[in-house]
């Protein structure tokens, strides 16, 4: 046996302690715990008035994000899905998914101001920066609903021609949304409401979370094959196609950073660095939880928040894993 000298323990010392760490340095910071049962969707950053919402069976949670406590809720969101904020309205938009509405809340005390029927089972929401109006995207009724935060009314209905999941938009005048059933992307107008292209994934099959790299026009879909596809905004042309972990149902984009995050429900975050409008690696796959398939960004602190529970093993061949109560929770992931 040879020995072991102070300078070799101390390297041996050195890599072991890079060998524990991550890559990129991010990892599981808190856990936020909420205290109510039930199925999950989206979660939302509101960077104004720093606050996480989260929905979650008949109701979206509100959090503080620089503490994780629970600062409020919003009832009466049967089937919720998504949470938008008009934030220059200072209101924030919840597409309810079995009621075929949407609930329109003040950002400042989370009251209420009204309910808007849509189409049929209304599922991703954000708004857009560009026209300044609302976009939901109906699953059941293969349309767009365009909601005008002024007068809180629909004012156009786009025929998207498939099942719309996530949509983005390039804050030049399109948007793009997945057609989960089509593995296709739809770009359409955002001030006509006219289908402007459609891209077909050549290998990306059920597209469901996007984001958008605006500034060198790059969208990025992630696939329920475990891929994840960047495509040329302006073209349609697909520039990469990369591994991601099982089960992913969003995708978000750190400008900041130029990395893309995949959240999978098979517990994994795979984490993508833009090196350029051409070169796209995956850094690695971090551990976060089974069942955290949807993220958002906080913009400030450059966290990334997942919402999840724990499951307990299916004890019936062919049943899903059942949701243990009171463990409803939301995962902050950081440096």
């Amino acid at each position: 046996m040879k020995r072991i000298t102070a300078l070799t323990a101390f390297l041996m010392s050195l890599c072991a302690l890079a060998n524990s760490q991550t890559k990129t340095g991010l990892h599981l910071l808190k856990q936020h715990k909420i205290n109510s049962d039930g199925g999950w969707d989206y979660i939302s950053i509101d960077p104004v008035h720093q606050r996480i919402y989260v929905s979650h069976a008949t109701q979206v949670n509100i959090l503080n994000t620089l503490t994780g406590d629970s600062v409020g809720f919003i009832p009466n969101t049967t089937g919720v899905h998504g949470i938008a904020f008009a934030t220059p309205f200072d209101k924030g938009y919840i597409s309810n998914g079995k009621l075929a509405t949407c609930t329109v809340i003040d950002l400042s005390n989370y009251k209420v101001l009204k309910q808007i029927s849509v189409g049929q089972n209304p599922d991703a929401i954000f708004y857009d920066d560009f026209s300044k109006n609302i976009i939901v995207f109906n699953g059941r009724g293969a349309s767009a609903s365009i909601i005008n935060p002024v007068s809180d009314k629909v004012i156009a209905t786009v025929d998207l021609g498939g099942k719309p999941e996530a949509g983005v938009s390039d804050g030049k005048g399109t948007i793009f949304v997945n057609l989960e059933d089509k593995n296709e992307i739809v770009a359409f107008d955002a001030k006509t409401f006219k289908i402007k292209q459609r891209y077909k994934l050549s290998k990306g099959e059920e597209p469901s979370g996007l984001a958008i790299d605006r500034i060198n026009s790059r969208l990025f879909t992630v696939c329920s094959n475990k891929l994840m596809v960047v495509l040329d905004a302006k073209t349609g042309k697909e520039v990469a196609m990369l591994p991601i972990g099982d089960g992913s149902d969003g995708v978000a984009f750190d400008p900041a950073y130029q990395m893309a995050y995949s959240s999978n429900g098979d517990g994994t975050m795979t984490i993508v660095k833009e090196f350029s409008a051409s070169k796209f690696e995956v850094l690695e796959n971090i551990k976060t939880a089974p069942g955290a398939r949807t993220l958002a960004i906080d913009p400030r602190s450059h966290h990334i928040f997942m919402p999840t529970a724990d499951f307990s093993a299916a004890t019936t061949a062919g049943k899903r894993p059942q949701r243990v109560p009171k463990t409803f929770r939301v995962l902050e992931i950081g440096k």
